[in-house]
């Protein structure tokens, strides 16, 4: 697997979670533990206990995964119970944010990339010691490290990549994408297969937020300059981008408005076979190996001037006031790198397991489709994050409303940066 430096996630993430009553507020717990562990390396509880975990990742699916999971880890662990709560990822941060600040929280937790730096920073996660990490992903371990401490495991990852329709592109006479194209080589093909009909489209990269700062990165901009101290929304590189994601849907027609699309989501429509190449999670593969019944494969994600492509990791940590830390851990460990649990998650189509074992990873690389799946691997090196800052909700939405009214055409794609950038300067502190 190519790796790339993810530390700078861990230091960059600071979303406001308004922890401020959830301990202490300078930084991460400095009580580090360590494990009793058995001949393997394995951590273990000398005497029966009960602990509690929390997750959201599970919900919407892959409960009984989850569940597997735990079986498979108790008979390995007969002395450890875990008692399993799945929330729905609307309900999970405001629930948990307010059992943390009630003494409440579970002693063992999921959290996403995201939101993992503010717990830490707020010490109500403990140090993670004491246990064998030699199975996980260096890179991704990195992105739940602070200051050289490790407060949180990849539990998984997940990123986005190009999917495409290969018989829409042979039927259009086109070769198929590659890793070396072009937002301009989308451009041409999804011409093409535009061609094919009136109901047949080439692409589909919906103009907002969350794809928007990613395509700025394609496009050799960013929303916020180097030391995050000024906006930059509406620098030429955006409006670039942006005008490139509008021309899409208003000028070339290439990616369907929302009348065309009639209701039907993304997904649906490239199931349909009516769409070309849509840029989407991995977690998209089971669905159309399920719905397609045409050929399709990926590539990394196009790029312009660079290559950029999201990621996605949750992280497992441990409750800081958890009078059970030793089992937590020994829970949280196996759950991100152990052989079984990796193997269940591959096998459920459910995210990837962190690890870095390859003959782990090589039945995930043999499952077909997609033929290409070492194209998420390679996407691994082309990774960007948004530009978290404490007032991160606020700057998103003020982005999202002007890029809406930008990609249905009430106003144009300057106007509405011009516009967010100014918003933002009056609505929002940098210092």
């Amino acid at each position: 697997m190519k790796k790339r430096s993810l530390a700078i996630l861990a230091g960059g993430m600071s979303l406001a979670l308004l922890l401020s009553s959830c301990g202490p507020s300078s930084a991460p717990t400095e009580s580090p533990y360590s494990a009793p562990a058995d001949e393997t390396g394995q951590q273990t509880a000398e005497e029966p206990v009960t602990i509690t975990y929390c997750n959201f990742n599970a919900s919407g699916g892959n409960e009984e995964t989850l569940q597997k999971m735990y079986e498979a880890f108790h008979e390995e662990h007969p002395n450890i119970t875990v008692e399993i709560e799945t929330i729905a990822m609307d309900d999970y941060f405001t629930q948990m944010q307010t059992r943390v600040a009630g003494g409440t929280a579970p002693d063992c937790y999921e959290l996403n990339i995201e939101n993992f730096a503010s717990y830490a920073n707020k010490g109500v996660l403990a140090e993670i010691s004491g246990v064998d990490l030699s199975r996980l992903d260096e890179t991704a371990l990195s992105a739940f490290n602070v200051d050289g401490k490790q407060y949180g495991l990849p539990g998984n990852f997940s990123n986005v990549v190009l999917v495409y329709n290969k018989d829409l592109f042979d039927q259009a006479g086109i070769d198929y994408p590659t890793a070396d194209w072009t937002q301009d080589d989308v451009q041409t093909a999804a011409e093409a297969i535009r061609a094919l009909g009136d109901d047949i489209y080439g692409y589909y990269q919906p103009l907002t937020y969350n794809e928007f700062y990613k395509v700025c990165a394609q496009f050799g901009g960013s929303l916020l300059n180097e030391d995050k101290t000024e906006f930059t929304i509406n620098s030429p590189e955006n409006v670039a981008a942006a005008q490139m994601m509008a021309d899409r849907v208003l000028v070339s027609n290439v990616q369907p408005t929302d009348v065309q699309m009639g209701g039907m989501g993304d997904w649906d429509l490239f199931m349909s076979g009516r769409l070309g190449m849509i840029p989407t999670g991995i977690w998209a593969f089971q669905s159309f190996a399920d719905g397609c019944d045409f050929n399709w494969d990926i590539t990394i994600e196009p790029g312009q001037e660079q290559k950029a492509t999201h990621f996605f990791s949750n992280g497992l940590v441990i409750n800081a006031d958890s009078e059970h830390k030793d089992a937590a851990a020994t829970w949280i460990t196996w759950l991100a790198s152990s052989p079984a649990a990796a193997e269940i998650r591959i096998e459920a189509g459910w995210d990837l397991p962190a690890v870095s074992d390859e003959d782990t990873l090589a039945s995930y690389l043999d499952m077909t489709p997609p033929d290409n799946r070492q194209a998420v691997f390679d996407s691994l090196d082309y990774l960007v994050v948004p530009p978290v800052i404490e007032d991160y909700a606020l700057m998103s939405d003020i982005i999202g409303q002007k890029l809406s009214a930008a990609a249905n055409g009430s106003i144009t794609v300057q106007e509405a940066l011009d516009q967010a950038q100014s918003e933002c300067e009056a609505q929002i502190s940098l210092s």
